[in-house]
């Protein structure tokens, strides 16, 4: 206690700053990031070919949040470059590196932002639309960055179920035209999607089709 009296107003204030961004992690990575993306579309997936268990969800979280990473990197590199190092080297105070680390951040968000969604926030808080990205403040394209993942990976998540959706049309028309009503189709559907889905590679496919969704 005797030494934490010691430190200036300044430092505590930037201690508390950083406790605070500490704490706030986890939901800026479920909602600033790409982690929203990648999460709901492979729910997509697990519920389209029908596994309840496997993969089991932490493993499929797990993958989001690696993928997550992965797409996140060049962000993270330019916030450690423009903010964090000079920081570290007693350059530029804790309040101008906040500031410089939430402009490659703003950036990625704009860029996956739809202008439909980007505009309904302003409208909703009666404000002028901006003329440069710097002019949009993080209030507005948090929300709209995230309303934006979702449209997206709905999207995405509705192609990857139309295959599914069509084994389980043909088996269950098959089952009825045999007249096998009492055969529940999931038994013959899953092994036949699961096949399919081999096949195509499909975990290669979708990890691909994902992470080209954010160049």
């Amino acid at each position: 206690m005797a030494e934490l009296s010691k430190v200036g107003l300044p430092a505590r204030l930037g201690i508390l700053a950083l406790l605070t961004v500490l704490s706030l992690l986890p939901a800026i990575v479920l909602t600033m990031t790409s982690f929203t993306r990648f999460a709901v579309v492979l729910s997509f997936v697990k519920t389209g070919i029908g596994l309840q268990q496997s993969p089991p969800s932490q493993v499929m979280v797990g993958l989001a949040l690696f993928l997550t990473m992965f797409t996140m990197a060049p962000v993270a590199d330019r916030i450690a470059a423009d903010a964090w190092q000079p920081l570290s080297r007693g350059e530029i105070s804790s309040v101008e590196a906040l500031e410089r680390g939430v402009v490659p951040v703003r950036s990625f968000m704009l860029r996956q932002t739809r202008e439909a969604d980007l505009a309904l926030f302003y409208d909703a808080a009666k404000l002028a639309y901006p003329v440069t990205e710097d002019e949009v403040p993080l209030r507005i394209a948090a929300p709209a960055f995230l309303v934006s993942e979702l449209t997206t990976a709905f999207e995405m998540g509705i192609l990857v179920l139309l295959p599914f959706l069509l084994i389980d049309l043909a088996v269950s028309s098959g089952l009825m035209s045999m007249g096998m009503m009492m055969v529940p189709p999931s038994q013959i559907s899953l092994p036949l999607k699961l096949i399919v889905f081999v096949l195509v590679d499909g975990w290669h496919l979708l990890v691909d089709s994902l992470l080209r969704s954010f160049v």
